[in-house]
């Protein structure tokens, strides 16, 4: 292994989504923005955004990934990237329609239904008072 380059895993819920080796730069969108790796940066973490992560390796030049929300941790030369859901392509403007279509989309239905549970505990709540006091 080439110490001046980082290994890269994504991982799926299920599944190594990829494991690539001698990456030479990573960037990924944050909820601060978006974050570059290089081989020696300090450790860090950072939580992910739905939107494209791109590495580089070498004579393969640039790889891109539309990823959903999830995790980003650097120690030493590895970087593991652990998010919900993941498509690797190489046109960008796809890329980024998979990620407004699929992640997002998810993230509003999630939402809904966080909203709709919080009503129903909500009244169910209200209910068991009106049950205790009555």
């Amino acid at each position: 292994m080439n110490s001046t380059l980082m290994d890269l895993k994504i991982l799926l819920p299920f599944q190594i989504f990829a494991e690539k080796k001698d990456v030479s730069r990573i960037v990924a969108e944050t909820r601060e923005g978006s974050v570059g790796l290089l081989p020696h940066r300090l450790d860090c973490v950072a939580a992910l955004e739905p939107g494209i992560l791109t590495y580089e390796i070498g004579e393969e030049g640039e790889t891109y990934v539309a990823v959903d929300e999830g995790i980003l941790v650097k120690t030493g030369q590895n970087v593991l990237v652990s998010v919900r859901n993941a498509i690797v392509g190489t046109d960008l403007s796809q890329l980024r329609e998979a990620v407004e279509s699929e992640f997002l989309a998810v993230d509003e239905t999630e939402e809904k239904i966080r909203s709709v549970m919080a009503k129903l505990e909500t009244g169910l709540i209200r209910r068991l008072a009106e049950f205790q006091h009555g």
